[in-house]
């Protein structure tokens, strides 16, 4: 039980900040950025969406929806000039400004790119993979839900980690198949599907397993205890604050570490 509990201490996982520290910034913004680097993450998840004239933004359609108000808001449907007009106070970050930013201060930055209307995936490698190449991000994952994109980041850069995505699909209400690409060296994990089954399965096919997006105590406490490389959570402090307080107890408790 001890070894289920405080195992992870040899190798703890990543704490990956979502969209920034999203729960005390709006996510994705420059603030959230630099409140996650503060707290000393070791890696920033940065959503990835493009623009109707080809911009990479910082941005999620549900952060577009709220700052607009308009529930059906589209990154891809608006031109940079829309977004000054729509954003109101709130300043609309580019992945350049972001890779700038946070690229040199963490382990990893995660960019999860979002495919949609109206060009799709239309380009989009290219487009990700000049913009990591322009800020020298060499330490960027590229993943997303669209294995298509997976596929052509891989097949255009071979410098570049790309990573796939495993969730319930919407459609069918079954978990999405697990050994999907096979050169892909990490797997983005819906949290509540991860086991130590699964976790066995994809360590033993040399991927790592990245958690998302995981909130709340419990979670981050089994996540912990199943040993996956990296938690990607909206409260990165909480995570933190949790881990600490495990390490405290298995070491009042007499748990040695590895050396």
């Amino acid at each position: 039980m001890q070894l289920k509990k405080c195992g992870w201490l040899d190798g703890s996982p990543l704490v990956c900040a979502h969209g920034g520290d999203s729960t005390n910034e709006f996510p994705n913004s420059m603030a959230a950025y630099r409140s996650a680097l503060r707290s000393q993450v070791d890696c920033v998840e940065i959503d990835v969406s493009r623009s109707l004239d080809g911009v990479l933004l910082a941005l999620h359609d549900r952060d577009l929806q709220r700052i607009s108000g308009n529930i059906t808001s589209k990154v891809g449907h608006l031109s940079m000039k829309e977004f000054a007009q729509k954003s109101h106070d709130q300043v609309i970050t580019t992945i350049e400004d972001a890779l700038t930013l946070v690229s040199n201060s963490v382990r990893k930055v995660i960019l999860d790119a979002k495919v949609g209307p109206p060009s799709y995936e239309k380009g989009l490698a290219k487009d990700i993979l000049s913009v990591i190449e322009r800020t020298k991000c060499y330490n960027c994952l590229v993943w997303a839900k669209s294995d298509n994109l997976v596929r052509d980041i891989m097949r255009l850069s071979s410098n570049v980690s790309a990573g796939y995505i495993i969730m319930v699909d919407p459609s069918t209400g079954f978990r999405t198949n697990l050994l999907r690409i096979r050169k892909a060296g990490v797997v983005g994990v819906y949290h509540p599907l991860i086991d130590e089954k699964l976790v066995r399965t994809f360590h033993g096919r040399n991927k790592r397993v990245f958690a998302w997006t995981v909130d709340d105590e419990d979670s981050m406490r089994k996540m912990l205890h199943e040993r996956v490389d990296a938690v990607v959570t909206s409260n990165p402090i909480l995570f933190q604050r949790v881990m600490q307080d495990i390490r405290t107890q298995c070491l009042e408790e007499g748990f040695s570490l590895i050396r």
